[in-house]
């Protein structure tokens, strides 16, 4: 879903972009095993406008002017985008499309802590202003990504990892003797909102917001404008099933998460369409519209081997067009 293993971005460009051309979709890889800047946190938070960070013993903080740890997070960004932009205009025919994710604005805020320690989750003025200065920054981003692969069309995915602990008020406070209050709905649904439409308004053609299975808010998630979900299948209830359903009968996008990637042998082919295309059958969905699909890893690749992380890349790729086959019958 975007993290790679290794800490070469050359190397993860041209795998990834090898692997995934047309009509599949290639990404801009995080590389988190270079160390500080190079999480999905700080990449993200690299990003943000008239807000820096840096990192202390307990995670990124909020401070008052950008220190080593927010160069070096901006500084690994733009480098991997010079990368994108050099391997991408050595290809023959290009991608048509890239995928760029983004920590989204309530995990964020979970993972961003106050000058005092505390998480800047625990206040609303901080939540509110973090996905405002998120919204503000991505802008400025895409016309550096849309510039490195110029005519490419520009999909964005939101990464929503905590959103269950947030909206549950499970999250800890940075003393682990206590829980923050739970986030209202409707402010994650006004947050996403503000990020959507920046995004939308920055030229990104389609918007993803992805979220573990247990307890995601679908609900709110195509509430604020999102295009679709990207979501593992493997725990799915019938119930969330359903609701996918109609947001797929509704014009909206599955990003699929059906391809196990826990060590050991990849699934078989046939075994992960039928885990996606039986419970689609019982819905009631027609097999056509399984071209609208996406399938993806059941997780990130950052744990993996570069040769076994490819490997994944190349099962999905047969799965996409296992899938294929069924839409067209």
């Amino acid at each position: 879903m975007g993290a790679w293993p290794g800490e070469d971005p050359a190397e993860a460009a041209r795998i990834i972009r090898g692997e995934l051309g047309s009509p599949h979709l290639p990404f801009l890889a995080e590389l988190p095993d270079r160390g500080v800047g190079s999480d999905a946190l700080g990449r993200t938070a690299s990003l943000l406008v008239e807000m820096a960070v840096d990192v202390q013993p307990f995670g990124w903080r909020l401070v008052d002017r950008p220190g080593k740890d927010f160069r070096r997070a901006a500084s690994a960004l733009s480098t991997d985008i010079n990368i994108l932009a050099d391997v991408a205009g050595a290809e023959d025919t290009p991608a048509g499309e890239l995928k760029v994710q983004l920590v989204g604005p309530m995990t964020l805020a979970a993972g961003i802590h106050l000058h005092n320690g505390e998480r800047a989750l625990l206040d609303y003025g901080a939540r509110r202003d973090v996905a405002a200065s998120l919204a503000a920054g991505v802008g400025s981003y895409l016309s550096r990504v849309s510039a490195a692969v110029p005519g490419a069309r520009l999909v964005v995915q939101l990464d929503e990892p905590d959103i269950a602990a947030v909206l549950a008020g499970t999250i800890p406070t940075s003393s682990g003797y206590r829980t923050l209050r739970a986030v209202a709905g409707q402010e994650a649904t006004e947050s996403w909102g503000l990020v959507v439409s920046a995004l939308r308004e920055a030229g990104a053609a389609e918007i993803i917001v992805a979220v573990p299975e247990i307890e995601a808010p679908f609900d709110r998630i195509l509430a604020a404008g999102a295009d679709g979900i990207a979501v593992p299948l493997k725990a799915l209830t019938t119930r969330q099933w359903e609701q996918l359903a109609g947001a797929v009968e509704g014009g909206k996008r599955l990003w699929a998460g059906a391809l196990d990637t826990r060590p050991g042998t990849l699934p078989r082919v046939a075994d992960v369409v039928e885990s996606v295309s039986r419970p689609w059958h019982q819905l009631g969905l027609p097999a056509s519209s399984l071209r609208t699909l996406r399938v993806t890893p059941s997780t990130g690749l950052a744990g993996q081997s570069p040769a076994s992380a490819t490997a994944v890349l190349t099962r999905l790729t047969q799965v996409a067009d296992g899938l294929n086959q069924l839409a067209l019958g």
